[in-house]
């Protein structure tokens, strides 16, 4: 069998508001797009991905899948729903393909589970779609309320949407023209066709509204766990160089050397979010035998560690650090320190911790010769 996917993103997305479609917006430091991108190009047996859009959004599209946007391929779809499924399928034919899983880029948190049901009730049916119960009373009426509706056996459908290809695609080509469907499923129905129930998931609710957002992002948070990692860097004092600390320039009367600003703050902060999603050292990143990094404000290598976290879907939760010196004072500087370290991570003040310490004259940090920076990031990323 060779398995494709065929995710909708065609839409205006105007309800939510904002310069761009929903679903190339930030949900959990990735676009929409590229979560389910992410879990359908990742999965073992899903051979290809292709990206319905709309015309126009091509450079949206690449900008909200990042690398992404490698593993994947475009077709440009119509005005309604249909018409980009449809556009769809048609590039999709002709290669071989066997079943076909249809999702809506708005339902981003798709699990594995779920697709491996879906294609599983395919052994047994022509279609096949994850269903929820619905749980609500369920009753008529607009200004007033009318009679109950009765909720057996009633479903909430969701997307992915699982298909024999050859079937799905003879339904949209035999579709009325001047009629709209609300989803694949009912069009392969028309047809006379099975449609198969498997259990849907919680995390699949359809982001349509500014508050669906919101929704999601707890939703996603229950399902992460928390890890913990440290950091550690010294650089030596050295006469006629800038202090910089935390991304800040403190007046002293020397400066630490390094290859970059040597940020020594900065730097240990870096490797403790590295050490969360276990993506090696700030040297293996940056290395300092290479000349474009010489001088370089460090505020980037800790936007790159950053940026790397939440990639993985994971979120930044507290950064805590120990500078050790002799001099300068640190706590004239704390707050300004704090809140620089708080804007390249894009957090809240209150979720950097900034510490300092003596040696009580011992070492080199005790003689004045360096300072040493400790840091501990906890984060949460997905299991």
């Amino acid at each position: 069998m060779t398995i494709a996917a065929l995710i909708v993103a065609a839409g205006k997305g105007t309800r939510i508001g904002g310069s761009q479609p929903k679903q190339f917006a930030s949900l959990c430091g990735k676009s929409m797009l590229s979560q389910s991108v992410a879990v359908l190009s990742a999965h073992p047996v899903v051979t290809e991905v292709t990206i319905v859009i709309g015309e126009g959004q091509q450079e949206h599209a690449r900008s909200a899948l990042g690398e992404s946007v490698n593993f994947v391929n475009f077709v440009t779809g119509g005005a309604e729903r249909r018409d980009s499924v449809r556009a769809g399928l048609e590039s999709l034919a002709g290669k071989g393909v066997t079943r076909v899983l249809i999702h809506d880029a708005a339902r981003p948190f798709l699990p594995a589970h779920v697709i491996d049901a879906l294609l599983e009730a395919l052994d047994h049916a022509p279609g096949a779609v994850p269903a929820l119960p619905v749980a609500d009373t369920l009753a008529r009426g607009e200004a007033s309320l009318g009679d109950n509706v009765p909720r057996t056996g009633l479903n909430r459908i969701q997307t992915p949407q699982a298909f024999h290809f050859d079937a799905i695609l003879a339904a949209h080509r035999a579709w009325p023209a001047d009629e709209e469907a609300t989803d694949d499923a009912q069009m392969l129905r028309r047809m006379g066709q099975d449609v198969l129930l498997v259990p849907g998931d919680p995390m699949l609710e359809k982001i349509t509204h500014p508050a669906d957002f919101a929704a999601a992002e707890a939703r996603h948070a229950a399902t992460l766990i928390s890890r913990s990692a440290t950091g550690f860097d010294v650089h030596r004092f050295e006469t006629g160089q800038e202090l910089w600390l935390g991304g800040i320039l403190i007046p002293h009367d020397k400066g630490l050397s390094g290859h970059s600003d040597a940020d020594v703050a900065l730097h240990a902060i870096t490797d403790a979010l590295l050490g969360t999603i276990g993506a090696g050292d700030i040297g293996m990143h940056f290395p300092p035998s290479d000349p474009k990094w010489r001088g370089a404000a460090s505020a980037q290598f800790l936007d790159h560690a950053a940026g790397l976290v939440r990639a993985r879907g994971g979120i930044i939760d507290f950064v805590d650090l120990t500078l050790i010196c002799e001099a300068p004072k640190i706590g004239p500087h704390r707050e300004a320190i704090r809140a620089s370290i708080a804007a390249i991570l894009s957090l809240p003040v209150s979720r950097v911790s900034l510490k300092a310490t003596t040696t009580e004259r011992l070492g080199f940090t005790g003689r004045g010769e360096g300072m040493a920076a400790q840091a501990v990031a906890t984060v949460r990323l997905p299991e």
